[in-house]
């Protein structure tokens, strides 16, 4: 598992499911991450023959999405702390595959949440194949969307990119999702954030599970990336597209809650994901320095080097400590509580891009070089800083909730 295993309390039934979602990550998606990584088409990632299918199938063949449907576990802190140490483990194996992984079961969980047999039965039947994603960002806005109390939310001068209009039993989608929505390329279905009257800026919001097999939707060409490029993401065309009304799930009178409930569990994941990046950051880096030689010793023996690695160290567990903390907190507690997910995510994501930054340098030049793993690690990184939220504009959301 890498360094001291100094997870207590931790039953043997509990570990052993962290062990195979390391097994997984070491097995299947880091091998895969660097085959997609170095596709220089990203249209190649999703290609039919895909190692990507691969992934999606042998992580269906897990079940661990069946852990979050066990009644004995549902709410409890012990379900939060298994699923944070997955997300972790996943992160440490490739943490665009992760993040893509992750969003695909947005619409099954807001199905099962509405507890509608109907909606269940069409968006989280038990083998379900569907592939979801989240479709907030537009083209003309981004962490804004995100930004519920910040005056310009309410603003009129201020119109979304994607609208739906009420058309009797109906509702009629019109616009589009920007080229950062994960999975955009690939989804059968949207969870859909989008504006219900353009006359209140973007307050009056709804979302709406939308198949993407309806006349009207189109897409545009996978977005071609720096970094995390084994995350397919992609635009998302809406042309008078209907969907029945009762697909329409949230509306506007609870579109802030749940907003503010979908940020704080996305922020809480995104925190456990990226301390997996900065911990596998950190065990190249060690195992690298135990090997190069420079002055007739390993360079792990040099002072420089060996602080170095002491302080990544530091900076993952603190990174650990605070997002675990978060995760099991939002997840088991109510009312969940933002601001410390959105510390978790910008903590935990600085500290990824910090951590794999100084990885680099350890390697020296080689840590330039496509050869050696740590240069993924710094670009998939720093995709982190700016995804599911810019990192300065979560700040400045949390900042207004502690007075």
């Amino acid at each position: 598992m890498g360094f001291t295993d100094i997870e207590v309390e931790l039953c043997e039934e509990d570990r052993s499911v962290r062990d195979l979602a390391h097994k997984f990550a070491a097995e299947v998606l880091r091998p895969a991450g660097r085959i997609l990584d170095r596709l220089a088409d990203p249209a190649d990632v999703i290609a039919p023959r895909s190692v990507l299918w691969d992934v999606f199938d042998k992580f269906r063949a897990l079940g661990l999405d069946a852990l979050a449907d066990d009644p004995a576990l549902v709410g409890t802190p012990r379900l939060a702390r298994i699923q944070a140490m997955v997300s972790e483990e996943l992160g440490w194996g490739d943490t665009g595959l992760a993040i893509s992984l992750g969003v695909c079961g947005f619409p099954a969980m807001f199905a099962r949440l509405l507890g509608r047999p109907e909606l269940i039965e069409r968006f989280a039947a038990p083998g379900s194949r569907e592939i979801g994603c989240w479709a907030i960002t537009e083209p003309n806005h981004g962490s804004d969307v995100l930004a519920f109390n910040q005056p310009f939310f309410d603003s009129p001068k201020i119109r979304a990119d994607c609208i739906a209009t009420k058309d009797g039993d109906h509702y009629v989608i019109r616009g589009q999702k920007a080229a950062w929505v994960s999975n955009g390329s690939i989804a059968t279905v949207a969870t859909l954030f989008c504006n219900l009257d353009p006359a209140h800026g973007l307050r009056d919001g709804g979302v709406a599970l939308v198949p993407l097999d309806l006349p009207g939707v189109s897409r545009g060409v996978p977005l071609d990336k720096m970094g995390q490029r084994a995350l397919n993401q992609g635009e998302i065309f809406f042309d008078e597209v209907r969907i029945p009304a009762d697909y329409m799930v949230v509306g506007s009178d609870s579109y802030r809650m749940v907003s503010d409930m979908v940020l704080t569990m996305a922020n809480a994941s995104m925190g456990v994901t990226f301390v997996g990046l900065a911990r596998a950051a950190l065990e190249h880096a060690v195992a690298y320095a135990q090997e190069r030689v420079q002055g007739g010793v390993p360079i792990i023996n040099h002072q420089a080097v060996k602080m170095k690695i002491f302080r990544m160290f530091q900076q993952t567990e603190a990174a650990r400590a605070l997002a675990r903390r978060a995760y099991i907190y939002n997840a088991s507690q109510q009312p969940p509580l933002l601001e410390y997910s959105i510390a978790s995510k910008t903590f935990s994501t600085q500290t990824a891009f910090d951590v794999a930054h100084t990885a680099v340098t350890v390697y020296g030049g080689n840590g330039m070089s496509r050869e050696y793993p740590v240069e993924k690690l710094l670009r998939d990184a720093r995709a982190s800083l700016i995804e599911d939220g810019c990192n300065d504009i979560l700040g400045l959301v949390a900042a207004d909730r502690l007075y």
